[in-house]
């Protein structure tokens, strides 16, 4: 591993990866620093990825670091702790084994964390039966009995979706405000009960889910449970950059954070760029694979620029 690159990529997921390709293709330096904690991690397989329909997240990763690393692309497995600008733009990252390395530019692509409902079990059942997307997991829930459990306003929305694939959803009200006349008329349509009450824990049996328990220490038998976490984008590293995450909003109602930038996934810092969830949390990964080649190919006609612009200058002062 060298100190110097043309671009440090962090995180190591699909964003990441799809920028790591067009940059090595590109012929560009550059390194790749991952810590080995994909959010999809608890998930059994990636969905909607056309061509690669059912691969395992892990899977997937191994695949596309092989094909970045057939051109060039370096990769380090550690955290990255710190990055601060030192001219240019050109940026100084360091990494939790204290090792630093500069770069002309970054493409930061590390996702963002599930802040779950403060549930027994649920951050452990989470992307095996605790679910929140239904063109995630839904197809693999069919026809099932599923339990939506309301925290936010998103809830009957979720429930809705999940009907479209099950006729056996029940509406947990559990914390969520009291539901208006539309939301009750919507969930009688399509006939999801609606169960009063806030769910004390869930009901695991032999490693599997086999319901939730109210309060009131009623039991409701369930294969798969909906939540609506927040979605917090990972970006303490870029303090030193004073990039700052903005609230995701919905109708009103905050619903994660994010870090803006344009449709290439150029940053307010020049020189950083965004790619996935930590700047489009809704994108899945197929979506946030592309928004990385995006970002990856803006980042190199960025630095085709520079060098154009370095080469006049020196062929000028050499007259």
């Amino acid at each position: 591993m060298n100190e110097n690159y043309d671009v440090v990529i962090v995180g190591g997921g699909a964003a990441g990866l799809g920028g790591a390709m067009a940059l090595a293709r590109a012929r560009r330096s550059v390194l790749v620093i991952d810590d080995g904690t994909p959010r999809n991690a608890p998930a059994g397989h990636v969905h909607n990825y056309l061509g690669r329909e059912g691969t395992p997240p892990l899977e997937l990763v191994q695949i596309g670091r092989a094909e970045v690393a057939a051109y060039g692309g370096e990769f380090k497995n550690a955290r990255v702790t710190a990055v601060e600008p030192v001219g240019g733009p050109s940026f100084r990252v360091t990494t939790s084994d204290g090792v630093g390395i500069t770069a002309r530019r970054l493409l930061i692509a590390t996702g963002l964390v599930d802040e779950l409902p403060d549930i027994p079990g649920v951050a452990q059942r989470w992307g095996r039966d605790v679910l929140h997307c239904p063109y995630c997991h839904g197809w693999e829930v069919r026809d099932q009995a599923i339990g939506v459990i309301a925290t936010s306003f998103m809830a009957v929305h979720q429930a809705l979706l999940f009907r479209q694939l099950s006729p056996h959803v029940t509406f947990f009200q559990h914390t969520a405000p009291a539901l208006s006349a539309e939301e009750i008329e919507q969930l009688a349509a399509r006939d999801v009960p609606v169960v009063t009450g806030e769910i004390a824990t869930l009901d695991i049996t032999d490693d599997k889910l086999s319901g939730v328990v109210l309060r009131s220490g009623e039991l409701h038998p369930l294969q798969a449970v909906v939540v609506a976490p927040r979605f917090t984008a990972r970006v303490d590293m870029l303090a030193g950059l004073g990039l700052e995450p903005v609230e995701l909003e919905h109708n009103g109602h905050v619903i994660g954070s994010f870090i803006p930038a344009d449709a290439q996934g150029a940053t307010s810092v020049p020189g950083v760029s965004v790619a996935g969830n930590v700047a489009d949390p809704k994108a899945q990964v197929i979506v946030s694979a592309a928004s990385g080649l995006t970002a990856g190919a803006f980042i190199n006609a960025d630095l085709v620029n520079e060098d154009v612009r370095d080469a006049i200058a020196a062929r000028v002062s050499a007259r």
